[in-house]
């Protein structure tokens, strides 16, 4: 196979740029210019092609179908070949991508930090002096710096690529080509005449919910006041530590994550009311519709999905469209899903891993009882609140077995009793501290494998800071890397708890990794959490492979997939996808998984 690295320089000015549009708005602006290409064939020597006619001439004149082309942050650099040149290869490669899974999350993956993590040189700074600068205005002399520093930075992303390669899985290499098609090569259209339908009616909707709820501007910008209207929504209000006072206090700050969350809450009455404390005129809902026409209005709508955007290595968001939390509740909560279509001729397939979350942690912590019934296809919810209840099975009522639900899903990770009953609130079921309390130790007496997993992960992490190996879980799933601090997940990437330190106040040592939200507390429920989430990953990812074999994958949300299919072959295709989700990595025999799988024109309708 070919092996080509490149990197496209174009044009832009304070406006008109990457740090003012998305990635998808810049390519396919009317303003967009070329100004050169870099390109390295193999590892010859890289050359430059200066202006967008000689790079038109060049690319369509070589075939790129059998090749492998890589560059650093390749969803802009693909975007540009498939959209405005057809180049279509064989295989999407990119540094950027390889850098967040081998370094983490919370580290910069520029070009310029990951050359210099590698040694590999220093990326110029050539580009600050070209703004505004079409390639008519450029003299010779700047044209020939501009061509070094993009020279330069195709040589670096080379030679990082040589040094990662070693290091890097297979598989994983397979699934940021997969996940980069997802946006480089759209299929999905969007319906135009649905969303303007639908911001019609969200900003009448929200109009009429700030009138019905009567607030004031002094409701809105007084904490108390506005905790009680959130609560009176079934909002618990996101609490936070003040680093002034070192009390609890409302996160109700723009920045405050928990506060952020309520931006994209369910409930549009509680968007309203952010949206509303924040002084913005738009909720999420609006500027989201508004983007989905936008794009409507220029093409396919290229799926922006991030590939290791968390520490677990989930996917998620990218190009300011969160594809991972569209409202999927009521009539309007179903809309912006709705507009999502499939091409003419075609049908959607979304099929979902069932509380794989849920399996993953029985099965790692050999509560085998608990795995057996998951492998036997019982309701583990009505096992849960004939437990909790004392009742036999068949007398479990409606909201007895969501209780067993709620505490299934939510106790697994050490959760205690007052958040436990916190939560069971925001879903509607108030009980008393005594009785959230009893549940929770029903589930730790029922399920005890699972609380000797927290202890262990929790040693772990203790004799990892002590640089001692400690491993937990079934045997030979997990590994642990004591000099990186990170825990070796069955993908053979490694999940890190950087610059892991310890602080011990009145007998008591609690544990903090570094994370761009600053220093961090972890512990075994947390650690267990995490690697729950990750394996479940590894394992979605697995099956995504197996699926992309036969039929296009075009989203990935959370723990199912979707995907693009002839309206022929429809049948063929549940029946394939649903067998390779029910089908385990080799490295997790015994694990019983299952799914769910529903169909459609529209990505609202296969649910």
């Amino acid at each position: 196979m070919n092996f080509i690295t490149l990197d496209f320089e174009t044009y832009y000015d304070r406006e008109y740029s990457l740090r003012k549009l998305t990635t998808e708005e810049y390519v396919r602006d009317k303003r967009f210019e070329v100004i050169g290409l870099a390109i390295k064939i193999g590892d010859r020597p890289t050359i430059w092609i200066e202006g967008a006619v000689r790079v038109k001439s060049f690319l369509s004149e070589a075939d790129f179908s059998g090749c492998a082309i890589l560059c650093h942050n390749t969803m802009f650099d693909g975007a540009i070949l498939d959209w405005l040149y057809d180049v279509r290869p064989k295989v999407w490669l990119d540094t950027l991508c390889m850098a967040r899974a081998l370094h983490g999350v919370d580290q910069s993956v520029s070009l310029k930090n990951v050359a210099e993590r590698y040694g590999v040189g220093v990326k110029g700074t050539e580009i600050q002096n070209t703004m505004g600068k079409h390639i008519d205005d450029f003299t010779t002399e700047e044209l020939s710096r501009f061509a070094e520093y993009a020279i330069n930075d195709v040589d670096l992303t080379y030679d990082i690529f040589k040094l990662m390669l070693p290091n890097f899985p297979q598989e994983e290499l397979e699934l940021i080509d997969l996940t980069l098609r997802m946006y480089i090569e759209p299929t999905l259209r969007l319906d135009l005449a649905g969303l303007q339908e639908h911001l019609t009616e969200t900003r009448s909707r929200k109009d009429t919910l700030l009138e019905e709820a009567g607030v004031a501007k002094e409701e809105l910008m007084s904490n108390p006041k506005f905790a009680a209207l959130l609560e009176g929504l079934g909002v618990t209000p996101p609490m936070k530590i003040s680093p002034t006072t070192g009390k609890e206090t409302f996160a109700f700050a723009k920045s405050d994550e928990g506060f952020k969350a309520l931006a994209e809450h369910e409930n549009d009455k509680v968007q309203s009311l952010v949206a509303a404390r924040l002084g913005t005129k738009s909720t999420l809902e609006e500027t989201r519709t508004e983007r989905f026409i936008s794009i409507a209005k220029r093409g396919l709508l290229p799926v922006p999905v991030r590939y290791y955007a968390a520490h677990t290595g989930r996917w998620g968001g990218d190009d300011k469209i969160n594809l991972q939390n569209l409202p999927s509740r009521g009539v309007n909560g179903k809309k912006l899903k709705k507009a999502i279509k499939a091409p003419v001729g075609h049908t959607l397939i979304d099929a979902d891993s069932s509380q794989i979350e849920a399996r993953v942690l029985a099965w790692l912590s050999e509560q085998d009882d608990l795995v057996d019934q998951f492998a036997n296809g019982e309701d583990v919810y009505v096992k849960m609140a004939s437990s909790i209840y004392d009742v036999p099975e068949d007398q479990v009522t409606k909201d007895q077995r969501f209780v067993g639900k709620t505490t299934i899903l939510g106790a697994g990770y050490g959760m205690g009793y007052l958040k436990f009953g916190a939560q069971l609130k925001t879903f509607g079921y108030e009980v008393p501290e005594a009785e959230a309390k009893r549940i929770i130790s029903v589930y730790r007496e029922t399920y005890p494998y699972i609380g000797d997993l927290w202890q262990a992960a929790n040693r772990c992490i203790k004799e990892m800071h002590n640089d001692s190996l400690f491993r937990f879980g079934r045997s030979g799933v997990l590994d642990v890397n004591v000099p990186s601090r990170a825990i070796v997940l069955p993908s053979q990437l490694e999940m890190s708890y950087t610059d892991l330190d310890a602080t011990t106040e009145s007998g008591r040592t609690e544990y903090h990794y570094k994370t761009r939200q600053g220093r961090t507390r972890i512990y075994g429920g947390k650690v267990v959490e995490n690697v729950c989430q990750a394996i479940a990953r590894c394992i979605i990812g697995h099956q995504m492979l197996q699926i992309a074999k036969k039929y296009r994958v075009v989203l990935t949300v959370h723990d199912s997939i979707v995907c693009c299919v002839p309206d022929q072959l429809a049948a063929e295709a549940q029946e394939y996808i649903e067998r390779c989700m029910r089908t385990t990595p080799d490295w997790a025999g015994g694990l019983p998984i299952d799914c769910e799988s529903g169909l459609g024109k529209s990505y609202g309708d296969c649910e």
